[in-house]
């Protein structure tokens, strides 16, 4: 009997820098390296930019930040947008900065090995169809890329539905359920609201100490005052000052049952990552009864769940607001750039930049501001290698006879 060889993947050689995910990280540093004269390519696992805001978030959500804070370099929201935009209108303006600046990733591009070559000195690429090959390599996939699913014992006995908010799009789905929603960021906070107004009766697991913070303090975004203070006062001054205020115009959320850490929110925001919640309406129904806070969970069963404090509850759907987390170890090998988590293990602001030609965008705990931040610093380094490199790839794809089909020389 004869025996089918798999074909390996093609080589392409890029002239610029490979750049792992389409999301605003992405498209952000390939527009600022196009402002530099500097050609780059983008593989992008699914079949559009942004697919966790196209796919993976709920059809309530608006960004909690003043759009001025969100929006990517060289490239405004349009004027009529509102101060929060809405999912859709983020959307639409990262389609529109893609357009803009012309950025066409390759979709369906899932990464399988990315790793440096020492002997050759280039970045070795791999998706399942094609092997690249690079001087440069931006990881931008984020600290986002896939959701936390935490092993709880008994879920896989609960007769009820399942699911993480990455699925959850509408509170239409759980009219009139008892729904017990496992964790109080602000995906859980936003979740359990859109529930209520959906005459769901959601209960909210609130495990661990959290802040919540009001989104607006006397008219203006709570972040743009923080950032404001910030550039007069220290960091602690400005946590005891937030909280301050929180406490005058929310009241005391211990007495809620939700407990304020200790370290203040912005230091804690800055150690940790642990976003404080911006609240939008959740916290007046958790003061009326109508979301309900339940302790940790010890067990779920067939038709609930047991908690820490010795309760039972009946439910008849679990949601996990329990977030997300990077991807890279997966996928990035040989190099100890990253931690275990998939975090750059040098300290914002100094993360960005590895060895041997490795860039990170995306991955500050800082949202688009720190993006932004990222993806200028690297096209600014990259492109000063690039002029005496430019040379080197028109004689490379020369001598391997590379032509555009063959090769990606741009």
């Amino acid at each position: 009997m004869g025996c089918c060889k798999e074909e390996e993947p093609k080589w392409l050689w890029v002239n610029g820098p490979i750049i792992v995910g389409a999301g605003p990280s992405g498209l952000a540093v390939s527009a600022c390296l196009k402002e530099n004269g500097v050609p780059s390519l983008i593989l992008e696992r699914s079949d559009c930019i942004a697919s966790l805001w196209q796919h993976k978030t709920y059809d309530r959500l608006k960004l909690h930040l003043p759009k001025q804070f969100c929006q990517l370099p060289l490239f405004d929201f349009p004027e009529n947008f509102p101060k929060y935009p809405t999912k859709h209108q983020f959307i639409s303006y990262l389609e529109s900065y893609a357009k803009h600046f012309s950025i066409t990733p390759k979709f369906k591009q899932s990464v399988k090995v990315a790793e440096f070559d020492g002997v050759c000195g280039f970045w070795k690429v791999q998706t399942q169809d094609f092997q690249y090959l690079s001087k440069w390599l931006i990881v931008a996939t984020g600290e986002n890329a896939e959701a936390v699913i935490p092993e709880i014992p008994g879920i896989d006995k609960f007769k009820g539905r399942v699911m993480h908010t990455s699925v959850y799009k509408s509170g239409t789905e759980f009219i009139n359920q008892r729904v017990l929603v496992i964790g109080c960021g602000n995906s859980g906070m936003e979740v359990s609201l859109d529930l209520c107004r959906h005459n769901a009766i959601p209960h909210m697991v609130v495990r661990n100490s959290v802040h919540i913070l009001p989104r607006e303090m006397l008219g203006i975004s709570t972040f743009s005052i923080a950032m404001a203070l910030l550039k007069w006062m220290p960091l602690r001054i400005v946590d005891k000052l937030l909280l301050l205020v929180a406490n005058l115009t929310l009241g005391s959320t211990d007495k809620l049952g939700l407990r304020r850490p200790k370290t203040g929110p912005l230091e804690l925001k800055n150690a940790t990552g642990k976003t404080p919640v911006l609240d939008v309406g959740a916290l007046s129904q958790i003061k009326t009864g109508k979301i309900q806070i339940m302790p940790g969970v010890k067990e779920i069963t067939k038709i609930g769940a047991k908690f820490l404090d010795g309760k039972e509850g009946e439910f008849d759907s679990i949601i996990l607001a329990t977030g997300y987390k990077s991807n890279v170890p997966s996928w990035f090998k040989g190099s100890d750039f990253f931690t275990e988590q998939g975090m750059p293990k040098t300290p914002f602001p100094n993360g960005w930049k590895g060895e041997n030609g490795l860039y990170t965008v995306g991955f500050t705990r800082r949202g688009i501001l720190g993006t932004a931040n990222d993806a200028k610093n690297i096209a600014r380094d990259i492109s000063e290698q690039w002029r005496e490199f430019k040379g080197f790839c028109k004689n490379f794809c020369t001598t391997k006879n590379l032509s555009d089909n063959q090769g990606i020389c741009f």
